[in-house]
């Protein structure tokens, strides 16, 4: 199928007539469409989108738009986004003027177009592959709330999941308190541990910090004692 030919739009929507470009003599594009000049990386971002074109030699009314394709393509390689092999380009060109020539474009319209294709299904497979190794993200939400909620229960003993939430405004009836578990009594006598020992490195550091204080008091009133009467 050549580039004149009307192609559908993504999302289903009607086909539309090719756009009418016009090559001038400067190389500058204008898009007899939306009556603007355009440029080649233009030109690349209508056909990704699905939008057809055809160019024309401003001054001969030539179909030029094969030529304007393949300067797409060498812009595209000399932006550091090869695609193509240089394999094949070697073995497209070796096909120049051979005997096989005419047989090379309808096998590779057809290879492309298969390829074309075969595209949805091969994202409907990555995305199938990508779902089996990882979970989605629903099941991580709901993995990560039962996580919270089990800390929960360890570090508050009157904390329960799953209290029903007042519609009128007014408080939930007060709950009995579960039993602390043997967790909890092993946590709870951890904690005071813990406030015992902050309680005595405080009473140390005021001990300190009061004897650095009554030092040099202490060290005038000796000197005075010492001093003679006049």
């Amino acid at each position: 199928m050549s580039v004149s030919d009307s192609n559908p739009l993504p999302d289903g929507k009607a086909e539309q007539p090719p756009v009418v470009v016009k090559k001038y003599a400067n190389r500058r594009l204008y898009n007899t469409e939306s009556s603007s000049y355009i440029t080649l990386d233009s030109l690349a971002g209508m056909i990704r989108i699905g939008r057809d074109f055809v160019v024309y030699d401003a001054k001969t009314g030539e179909d030029i738009t094969r030529g304007v394709l393949t300067q797409i393509i060498v812009e595209e390689e000399s932006k550091g986004r090869a695609m193509l092999p240089t394999a094949f380009l070697r073995q497209i060109i070796g096909f120049y003027g051979d005997s096989l020539q005419q047989f090379v474009p309808s096998y590779l319209e057809q290879a492309m177009s298969s390829f074309a294709t075969q595209q949805e299904q091969m994202r409907t497979a990555m995305q199938q592959t990508m779902g089996n190794l990882f979970p989605g993200m629903k099941d991580i939400g709901r993995q990560n709330v039962e996580m919270m909620e089990r800390a929960m229960s360890l570090f508050t003993p009157f904390y329960r999941s799953g209290l029903p939430t007042p519609l009128n405004g007014e408080a939930p009836a007060p709950q009995p308190p579960d039993p602390p578990s043997g967790e909890m009594v092993a946590l709870q006598h951890e904690i005071d541990t813990l406030r015992q020992q902050l309680a005595a490195a405080r009473t140390e550091a005021l001990k300190a910090e009061l004897l650095k204080t009554e030092a040099p008091a202490r060290t005038g009133k000796k000197a005075a004692e010492k001093t003679p009467e006049a």
